[in-house]
């Protein structure tokens, strides 16, 4: 029902009958006491109770895929799968791109890869969901076993053709009076960002806000307005109605690979990071604008 949002498509996912979803849905909200979808038009809209409670029964089934995936390499005697779980800066289109590379290279190994917020990436690199995670610095559990990886310079992102892109850089004082795009409130990232522009009590028209950078870069390309972004997405939406340039006084885009506490990293999953660390040295120095 939340993939489809339709009793009708629900049964021919599931392939049973119609009438028989409608039943264990009635049954379901009986058992939980709480109602989970609402009626708008044809469809089902779900509640803020069924969010939240797919995304706990969404962790549950990761775990089940992971029993799976393991019987099945035990039966192929296969090498394995290497289970990702990165934050969505990394995860929309750097990180698939390099795991690709490291796949080819290793044609025995598997791979299962999560786009996930940060504290998702913990969440189920905690309870070993994963072997490895990439999330944002601060790691909310400072026990986890982690590397940090080297930083980057977030960018100040530019509908193509904006005033502001007449300039080879940007610093706080170009943005006074800008519709600013930014990411929630309460994120590390939005704190770095906002108080450079407290410091020097510059005045941005703050318009839409987001939890994550694609958004803000999907806004930014439509002219709506600019942002402060992390170099990865920028990257991702160059040239495709946006332009990234330098922003001064750098703000760190700061990360870490982390493991699950309950067993040594695995050397496959220790490789990945160093191709990462590795390729980061160079998309530093293709960043360079």
């Amino acid at each position: 029902m939340m993939l489809t949002g339709s009793v009708t498509e629900a049964a021919k996912l599931m392939a049973v009958t119609q009438p028989a979803v409608s039943r264990l849905l009635r049954d379901f909200q009986a058992l939980l006491r709480m109602e989970l979808f609402e009626r708008r038009g044809t469809g089902l809209v779900p509640s803020a109770a069924a969010t939240a409670l797919y995304m706990e029964v969404e962790r549950s089934f990761v775990g089940l895929d992971r029993i799976t995936a393991a019987a099945e390499e035990i039966r192929g005697r296969r090498t394995g799968t290497l289970r990702i779980a990165a934050l969505p800066a990394l995860s929309n289109g750097y990180l698939p791109r390099l795991a690709g590379g490291f796949l080819q290279e290793r044609p025995n190994l598997n791979l299962a890869f999560f786009g996930v917020i940060s504290p998702i990436v913990i969440d189920w690199v905690l309870n070993a969901q994963c072997d490895v995670g990439f999330a944002e610095v601060p790691i909310a559990h400072a026990g986890l076993p982690s590397i940090k990886l080297p930083a980057l310079a977030r960018v100040a992102v530019l509908p193509t053709g904006h005033r502001l892109a007449a300039k080879a850089s940007l610093v706080p004082r170009d943005f006074e009076g800008e519709t600013f795009i930014s990411l929630s409130a309460g994120s590390t990232s939005r704190h770095l960002i906002d108080q450079i522009f407290h410091r020097e009590d510059i005045r941005r028209v703050l318009r839409v806000e987001t939890t994550l950078s694609e958004i803000m870069c999907g806004m930014v390309s439509s002219g709506l307005g600019v942002a402060i972004c992390d170099p990865f997405t920028a990257r991702e939406f160059d040239g495709r109605g946006v332009e990234m340039r330098p922003f001064t006084p750098r703000i760190d885009f700061e990360f870490a690979a982390v493991f699950p506490p309950q067993r040594s990293p695995s050397p496959v999953a220790l490789d990945l990071v160093e191709s990462v660390r590795s390729a980061l040295d160079e998309f530093d120095k293709a960043s360079a604008i």
